[in-house]
């Protein structure tokens, strides 16, 4: 099974001892490399790494559009895997300029941030909402945090990995992406977007598996997507951008059941 490998395991279930073949989910070293220079290490599903590549470099403005990274190839090495990307000779200067390297893990959006003006980067709040925009309802988000359940191959066989999706006005699932850590899955779907011209992000909304951190909201209003729907509950620290920006959040979206945190004139009850 891709990003996952099998092994025997024993333990012990309703008191009945068993053994059986278990599946393990992948979680790689992987090298992000900008024009030769080596800016991130991030531990992640080793799965649709182009879509990572994209999501990661617009989420945290390296590129301002995907016309700005110019090719990437992937290499597998024998501790890792390694991104290489090119991009544009003045987002390459720009990156510089921040001098900032990121140590990724996992669990944690802020890893490798030298100062605190660096923990909230300047992204432009998403437009308000108008009287007469279209709205999401409440049914056609809670249907889709239900179908993204089902739409888990590596969850469901490993039950140790996160997910995300971009699903389109009718609450249809239109780009869902595995993977070990809950910014990797979101950049994975971000990326993917933004690879597809068909597909406009701001008529459509996010779920994720996840809590509404931080950083996933800051990744929601780079991308312009004016939902966030989360099946955990939000950060504090979360709602307060979610509000400043003009991001609907929603967390514990469980079932029919939901918490809806800013902007509720987007949402349809």
């Amino acid at each position: 099974m891709l990003g996952a490998q099998s092994i025997s395991v024993t333990g012990q279930r309703a008191g009945e001892q068993f053994t059986k073949t278990d599946w393990l989910a992948d979680e790689v070293p992987i090298a992000l490399e900008f024009n030769g220079v080596s800016h991130a290490v991030m531990l992640a599903s080793p799965l649709d790494l182009h879509d990572f590549a994209l999501g990661f470099s617009l989420s945290e403005g390296i590129v301002e559009s995907a016309a700005q990274l110019y090719d990437v190839e992937v290499v597998d090495q024998s501790n890792g895997i390694t991104v290489q990307m090119t991009i544009a000779n003045s987002a390459f200067a720009l990156l510089k300029n921040r001098r900032k390297t990121i140590a990724g893990r996992t669990g944690c959006g802020l890893c490798g941030a030298e100062s605190l003006d660096q923990v909230v980067r300047t992204v432009d709040d998403l437009p308000a909402s108008s009287p007469l925009a279209a709205k999401f309802t409440t049914s056609q988000i809670c249907e889709a945090i239900k179908a993204l359940q089902l739409a888990q191959p590596l969850q469901n066989a490993t039950g140790s990995v996160h997910a995300a999706a971009w699903c389109d006005g009718n609450g249809t699932l239109a780009i869902v992406r595995e993977d070990v850590g809950r910014h990797n899955a979101l950049d994975k779907v971000i990326g993917a977007l933004a690879r597809n011209p068909t597909l406009i992000a701001k008529t459509g909304f996010l779920i994720v598996t996840s809590r509404a951190s931080f950083e996933m909201v800051q990744k929601a209003v780079s991308a312009r997507i004016p939902l966030l729907a989360a099946v955990s509950g939000a950060t504090a620290f979360a709602v307060r951008l979610a509000a400043k920006a003009n991001l609907s959040l929603i967390g514990f979206v469980r079932e029919d059941d939901f918490v809806l945190y800013t902007h509720p004139e987007r949402v349809q009850c």
